[in-house]
């Protein structure tokens, strides 16, 4: 079977054609600035390369493109549409409501559209790549949506509810969600079989670091607490997203600033984090490079970081009442050394020791504690869209 998935934003989606015989990726690509002038790079698993700039005033015309891509350009690596037999989709919030992947209609489609309100960036742009691939591929070819917040939904109340009214809950779902919740899904089950043990027997911190950040604690398979919250803004601090902080603070600066809740929110998710705090920008290389140079406020962005990710990493450890792995993943997670050599060092009262392997591994599968630490730090990439494409399978087959 051949499962395309779709992880569709406003102005853009990324897509991964994969044949479920050997999970392999057959093609992958970008379609971007959609809503203008758009273009799409499509690549072959073979190395073949389509590029072409092609008008895609909605997401009707850049699926239009894929399936060119797919089946008629020079890339090509199907003959028909027929080949496919499902389609996948990467959606952000599903609420409390779904708490696993299901099989679109349009009592999902309607559901989903409700709660675009706890989602505003994603989900409105999630569903027009929805729509616009139901309106391509036709109605034979099923299509499934697996939900970023899904796996978070084992959370116990203790863990999602905050310390506001409860009728805020009641009325507008003002809770935990949760979010990343293919990608700690997918490192955490990944990281029992490399222990060769089953997930059900582990207490597991997944660490997911990336421009966007979240550490999940995952005891026994089942997410038991997040650091991202009502929205992804919360937890520790990110490239642009503020993470956790004093809620005074919101109402301190909209007072002094004279502000609009609309401002305030560009600014604590477009101009803060790494970004607001070293000036130079929310790349971690460019930051990494500001600090080599002895750009204080660059150095203090990666001291600040670092220090959250440990608070977060060692609450869960409480949370759990122990730990028997930890997991980094992510562009940063998979590739920064010094990011994880911190978060080791600050825990050798547990008995975990930085091995040699660390500064190695970078994007690839590894254990980068030492083999004596009594806890493994293990380095896992993330796999999302197979996530979704092996949902999208079960739901389908």
């Amino acid at each position: 079977m051949k499962i395309l998935v779709i992880n569709a934003g406003s102005s853009s989606f990324k897509y991964q054609l994969i044949d479920m015989t050997d999970e392999s990726v057959i093609a992958k690509g970008l379609c971007e600035r959609i809503g203008s002038a758009g273009n799409i790079k499509h690549t072959a698993a073979d190395g073949r390369v389509y590029k072409a700039d092609y008008p895609m005033p909605t997401h009707m015309e850049a699926f239009d493109c894929l399936i060119y891509a797919l089946t008629k350009s020079e890339a090509k690596v199907i003959d028909s549409l027929d080949e496919i037999n499902a389609v996948g989709h990467r959606v952000v919030q599903g609420g409390d409501f779904y708490s696993q992947s299901v099989v679109i209609n349009e009592d999902v489609l309607k559901t989903v559209e409700s709660f675009n309100e706890l989602a505003p960036l994603h989900n409105p742009a999630n569903l027009m790549g929805v729509r616009a691939c139901i309106k391509a591929f036709g109605e034979n070819v099923p299509q499934v949506a697996v939900f970023d917040t899904s796996f978070h939904q084992t959370m116990p109340p203790r863990a999602f509810m905050y310390g506001i009214p409860y009728e805020y809950y009641e009325k507008y779902g003002v809770r935990r969600y949760g979010f990343h919740g293919a990608s700690h899904r997918f490192v955490s089950e990944r990281c029992a079989e490399i222990m060769g043990k089953k997930k059900e027997d582990l207490k597991i911190i997944t660490c997911h670091l990336g421009n966007g950040c979240s550490i999940a604690a995952v005891d026994g398979g089942k997410s038991i607490d997040t650091s991202m919250g009502f929205t992804p803004l919360d937890g520790f601090m990110m490239g642009t997203r503020c993470g956790t902080l004093d809620p005074s603070i919101l109402t301190f600066i909209a007072e002094k600033e004279n502000i609009t809740p609309a401002e305030m929110s560009n600014i604590l998710n477009k101009k803060s984090g790494m970004l607001g705090i070293s000036g130079v920008s929310n790349d971690n290389r460019d930051i990494t490079a500001a600090a080599n140079e002895g750009n204080e406020r660059a150095k203090l962005a990666f001291e600040m970081q670092r220090y959250q990710i440990v608070k977060f990493v060692g609450s869960y450890i409480a949370a759990m009442n122990g730990v028997d792995a930890i997991v980094f993943t992510g562009g940063i997670g998979e590739n920064d050394s010094a990011v994880r050599k911190y978060v080791m060092d600050s825990m050798t009262y547990m008995g975990i020791y930085c091995g040699d392997a660390n500064a190695d591994i970078h994007g690839e599968e590894g254990l980068v504690s030492t083999p004596d630490s009594k806890v493994p730090v293990y380095v896992i990439p993330t796999n999302e869209e197979l996530v979704i494409a092996r949902d999208a399978l079960a739901l389908t087959k």
